[in-house]
């Protein structure tokens, strides 16, 4: 077992991602790799001015390294901006795992993935994202105190899907009222794009209050699954120009770029997915110009990370749930700022996140 702990400055001439936004400044890039269990990963901390950097572990089939770590990057610093919006004393920071979940993740793996968390001193706190369960959090409990969402029966918050799930619908909710002038997504026509442990849960919400919902997934027999159960209707064609009120993705990122955003029928972006703007200011400015209401995903998704921070400061369920639900007052300030400064959605979320880390570091300096 062995860990590369490389200064990012250093990595600039590796290739283009370092020109990226997504660069931002991170704090540490770990490479972590262990031929006897087969783990290649990558632990990305951006920022840790509010706190220790909180954010999941990602465990997928990436097409070169070079991908997976432009993704931990991206992932990371969108974590810092999450927990900065929403109040929470956290850093941002993320990890990805090379490899195909389903066949070659093992426990000796996710231990030996424990151990390199570990190593960092309780800077990076990890929890599960794509690709990951709950037990997998379980296992690498088992050698490092510096995990979150592990079992309930363990003393964990559980699984954070449903919460975030839950704090997506307050800021669709959120993002009806502002656009539209209703506080109900009944009658709507939602299309959720990517039907995981959040979507489905995201789409559950929605049909409780008699939303119409197409779902998108490439795995059929979950669509299937999912329609019997909510009743949602399985979408065949072009998500992008599918003729709905809102588009809610929740799947991978950067689905909101140069060739979807000319197409889209919807007025209304509201989903569980990161980074979904391909680049933030382009998009962003784009969905401005075309009258679509963007609801910035680094804010409504961050129920997850509400759940898991309840085991780091001990609150119960109930205020998880408290904390969740104010996304929507949340969403909706910032809509309003957006509005009366001229600015994207997104530029607005990110100016109250980026504020308030800079009195964090300004006190600090006293």
């Amino acid at each position: 077992m062995e860990a590369d702990i490389l200064n990012p400055n250093d990595l600039k001439e590796i290739g283009p991602v370092f020109g990226q936004q997504s660069f931002d400044d991170h704090e540490q890039v770990v490479f972590c790799n262990d031929k006897d269990t087969g783990l290649k990963a990558i632990i990305g901390i951006h920022n840790t001015t509010l706190g220790p950097a909180l954010g999941g572990t990602r465990m997928w089939n990436y097409q070169s390294e070079m991908e997976a770590l432009n993704d931990v990057l991206r992932l990371s610093r969108g974590m810092t901006y999450k927990s900065a919006v929403t109040g929470l004393d956290l850093g941002g920071g993320k990890a990805v795992i090379i490899g195909d979940a389903k066949t070659q993740k093992t426990p000796e793996m996710m231990r030996s993935f424990g151990r390199f968390v570990h190593s960092l001193g309780g800077k990076y706190i990890t929890a599960e994202d794509i690709g990951m369960e709950t037990k997998d959090m379980d296992t690498v409990h088992e050698v490092t105190p510096h995990v979150t969402g592990i079992s309930e029966s363990k003393g964990g918050s559980g699984n954070p899907s449903p919460v975030t799930a839950y704090g997506v619908f307050m800021g669709m909710k959120a993002a009806v009222k502002h656009k539209f002038g209703v506080d109900s997504l009944e009658g709507k026509k939602v299309l959720v794009q990517g039907i995981g442990h959040v979507g489905s849960s995201l789409v559950k919400h929605i049909r409780e209050e008699d939303g119409e919902v197409f779902i998108s997934d490439i795995n059929r027999e979950r669509m299937e699954k999912i329609r019997d159960q909510y009743g949602a209707i399985i979408y065949e064609g072009d998500v992008y120009s599918a003729d709905v009120d809102i588009y809610a993705p929740c799947a991978l990122g950067a689905v909101l770029n140069s060739e979807t955003i000319p197409v889209l029928q919807a007025q209304v972006i509201a989903g569980a997915a990161n980074n979904q703007l391909s680049d933030e200011t382009i998009h962003g400015r784009m969905l401005k110009e075309r009258g679509i209401l963007y609801a910035p995903d680094f804010l409504i998704n961050a129920g997850g990370i509400i759940n898991v921070y309840a085991e780091l400061e001990g609150y119960d369920r109930k205020e998880i749930f408290r904390k969740t639900e104010n996304i929507y007052n949340t969403t909706l300030n910032i809509f309003d700022t957006a509005d009366k400064e001229g600015i994207t959605t997104h530029q607005a979320a990110f100016k109250i996140a980026q504020d308030r880390i800079d009195a964090k570091k300004q006190e600090s300096q006293k």
